[in-house]
């Protein structure tokens, strides 16, 4: 199905005007994303389009609530910081072979896909100039991805429907093309909630150079440098590799389950860190929460009043401080 077994980020190389030594980077956020209080998928999103200089351009594309959506992610981001927030939304795939529309992409630090259908997101927008216009952005230095269908969109093939269960089917799921920013993956999200578990081990059976990534709610599979992938958020991203397994795919009828035998499972919480191209962990580093950060900072602090006070033998710090000017001087 595909050339190379292993995933390789990056836009076509016919898009004009790519910097190939700029790639941004790219999120897959599997959907139920923290909007109020605790935004750490969200916030992470903003920062890697720029910060307080970050220009969003919101393409609620495979919603039915087109104004509604655009307006909750104007909100957050701008809550977050970013300094423009736009909305940019192909209604058809005439509207997305309109140039106008797609030069809207040219002066953007960050490209968000909401939800919705993403059989409806595709037919729209693979294989328009404004598809090309997401991958131009990217090979600039853009942020880009987006939230449920706006995630598996990212990758080369998508999921465009099937059904949960745990169990691998045959015909459990279908692909579809999807923008091919990040390839030899495929992408689900609501993961762990909807048992998305069955489904994405049915199409690595079926296509083993494929790496199945799987995006839990409100976190988020962040791809930098085109192919190190981090976890953000509140739940997990699992990888399945089957490389090496082996299946009867080929053979099995109908919905009969699938054998799947030596796929490499890896499950990964916030902190942990991937190579797509070696497919192998780099690191897990536990994330502290934000309580336990303050405490920690408060701590750092004391330690250093307490380390002055030691210093000034009794004397008060501000005592001790003029000791040592003094001293210097002389």
């Amino acid at each position: 199905m595909l050339d190379s077994p292993l995933p390789v980020s990056g836009a076509d190389d016919s898009v004009s005007g790519a910097d190939d030594g700029a790639l941004g980077t790219l999120f897959a956020i599997g959907g139920a994303e923290a909007k109020l209080r605790r935004r750490s998928v969200l916030r992470a999103f903003v920062a890697a389009a720029g910060g307080a200089q970050a220009r969003i351009a919101v393409v609620p594309s495979a919603s039915s609530l087109g104004p509604e959506v655009v307006e909750v992610y104007q909100a957050v981001f701008a809550s977050l910081g970013a300094a423009e927030v736009v909305a940019v939304r192909p209604l058809s795939r005439v509207e997305a072979e309109d140039p106008e529309l797609a030069e809207r992409l040219s002066v953007v630090t960050g490209i968000f896909m909401t939800g919705g259908n993403q059989l409806k997101l595709s037919g729209f927008i693979a294989g328009t100039p404004f598809a090309e216009a997401i991958h131009a952005a990217y090979r600039r230095g853009a942020a880009v991805g987006g939230t449920s269908a706006g995630a598996s969109i990212v990758a080369e093939h998508m999921i465009a429907f099937g059904s949960g269960g745990s169990t691998p089917k045959q015909r459990m799921s279908q692909l579809s093309v999807g923008l091919g920013l990040l390839r030899g993956v495929v992408i689900d999200q609501h993961f762990e909630q909807r048992n998305r578990y069955g489904r994405l081990l049915s199409l690595v059976a079926q296509s083993p150079s494929l790496l199945g990534i799987g995006v839990d709610e409100d976190t988020a599979a962040v791809v930098r440098h085109g192919d190190q992938l981090e976890v953000v958020g509140r739940g997990a991203v699992t990888l399945v590799d089957g490389s090496h397994s082996v299946s009867n795919a080929y053979t099995a009828k109908r919905t009969a389950p699938l054998l799947v035998s030596g796929a490499t499972i890896h499950v990964l919480p916030a902190g942990s860190r991937f190579d797509l191209s070696r497919r192998a962990l780099c690191q897990h580093v536990e994330p502290l929460p934000s309580v336990e950060v303050a405490e920690v900072r408060a701590t750092e602090s004391g330690l250093r009043e307490l380390a002055r006070d030691i210093a000034a033998d009794g004397v008060s710090p501000t005592t001790y401080a003029r000791r040592i000017r003094r001293g210097r001087r002389a």
